[in-house]
């Protein structure tokens, strides 16, 4: 199957395996040695799919205009799925069209069937999420701090994971995301990391001993991935493919952070409860997140 990808990203052929930021479309695309042009763009050859990344800020593409080079159409979610209400109406109507006439959708997690079901999809496929990590190594020690996953906005739950960060009593690190807020830096014990590269941050991930990512926007779940490439136990919500298959252990139902602060607290004190976590999400990726894992998967998916 020859497999085409197209996005707003400026990037035009194939990825290299060493790219700077192989994000999860990024990976996708290394895995299936499939091209990516501009959503603008068109390539002069025909592929058997095309794969459409729908741009946030600018959702009125048409569908039909892919099948110049493209046998199938597919779209592959960006986002949580209902992030596309916050939309004017206009454009909540013209997302929903280019849904309703693509031939399927990939979605990141389980949890998202029913809601595309209940759109009226003709078709849905959820597709792992994937990191390619081309010269990477998983950390050989533990580290000594906490990393939350995001800022202080709903978006992320920052607020929430640094509540739960503070029971364990280690410096707690946080990533600058766009949206951080200014006065997020006036907190005093919080060590803000400064932008950097995906392979950066990869590499920057392996000396933290704990992540918490209490983020009740659903997507790809990368947080919780990059963790369990390093052996990083991660306290996270239900609903997120990549958190019940990694770090089924320090999981909990979303908003409950009573059972996370006691989570966290068993991390810290419990050697051995920390051990096992971090052993069934090292596990879990390799079983569920390398390249030749996400390829079977494709495969089964795609009836090939």
């Amino acid at each position: 199957m020859k497999v085409v990808f197209f996005s707003e990203s400026q990037v035009n052929g194939h990825i290299p395996r060493n790219f700077e930021n192989a994000r999860t479309e990024y990976a996708w695309m290394m895995a299936l040695k499939a091209p990516h042009y501009n959503m603008n763009n068109r390539p002069n050859e025909k592929f058997d799919l095309g794969i459409v990344i729908i741009p946030k800020n600018n959702p009125n593409i048409n569908i039909d205009s892919f099948r110049t080079s493209c046998d199938k159409v597919a779209v592959m979610q960006e986002g949580p799925h209902w992030y596309f209400q916050d939309y004017t109406v206009d454009k909540q109507f013209h997302y929903y069209n280019t849904l309703m006439e693509a031939d399927w959708i990939y979605c990141h997690n389980y949890s998202d069937i029913k809601y595309y079901q209940g759109l009226g999809c003709k078709d849905i496929r959820v597709m792992r999420s994937l990191m390619i990590p081309e010269g990477l190594h998983p950390r050989s020690e533990s580290g000594n701090s906490t990393l939350i996953g995001g800022n202080f906005v709903s978006w992320y739950g920052g607020f929430d994971s640094y509540i739960i960060a503070r029971e364990i009593r280690d410096p707690i690190y946080a990533p600058s995301m766009g949206r951080k807020q200014e006065q997020e830096s006036m907190i005093e014990d919080i060590n803000y990391l400064p932008y950097m590269s995906w392979r950066e941050w990869i590499d920057n991930l392996s000396q933290y001993n704990i992540g918490i990512h209490l983020m009740r926007t659903h997507a790809a779940g990368t947080f919780a991935m990059n963790c369990a490439f390093h052996g990083i136990p991660c306290i996270g919500y239900r609903g997120l493919d990549t958190q019940e298959l990694l770090h089924s252990n320090t999981m909990v139902e979303v908003g409950d952070l009573q059972e996370a602060k006691k989570i966290a607290i068993r991390l810290r004190d419990d050697i051995d409860f920390y051990d096992e976590c971090s052993d069934i999400a090292k596990r879990g990726f390799q079983k569920y997140y390398t390249e030749k894992s996400w390829l079977e998967n494709w495969n089964e998916k795609n009836k090939i």
